[in-house]
């Protein structure tokens, strides 16, 4: 695969995901503590069900072909942008997974709770952000050509 062909695929999965993330930033975290306390424990699992088939597959394919491209890349670009992109994906996968995921875990073992609502939408200001940067450098890359 050429390394164009494979900068548009990361690009493609990196702005499908970050479209993701800012909803879940602006709409769907904040709305959870709108959600009465009779009825979160069904609504937040609806909604890790519901995101693990929206998210899942596409991280862990957007963390394969992150790595491939750092591989593909690394000649060409060097080691600044071609593992700068790679860690920015597991800058995502860290935050998700030693403090999003606990969030969830809270919320789902306890209910509602306002303090994990809240640290979810203050900590997944990484991921958003994490997302944005890397798209944006992604679509800068593919603009030079």
């Amino acid at each position: 695969m050429t390394l164009t062909r494979l900068l548009l695929l990361n690009f493609t999965l990196a702005t499908y995901l970050t479209g993701v993330i800012w909803v879940v930033q602006l709409v769907t975290y904040p709305a959870m503590a709108l959600v009465g306390k009779p009825e979160f424990m069904r609504h937040h699992a609806a909604h890790t069900q519901g995101m693990g088939w929206v998210v899942g597959a596409p991280m862990v394919l957007e963390l394969a072909l992150a790595g491939w491209l750092a591989w593909a890349a690394y000649p060409t670009w060097g080691a600044g942008t071609a593992l700068g992109q790679l860690a920015l994906v597991l800058a995502v996968w860290a935050v998700t997974f030693f403090i999003s995921v606990p969030f969830h875990n809270r919320l789902a073992a306890g209910g509602f709770d306002y303090v994990a609502i809240d640290g979810l939408v203050r900590t997944n200001w990484l991921r958003t952000l994490a997302w944005t940067a890397r798209a944006a450098w992604l679509g800068w890359l593919l603009s030079r050509g």
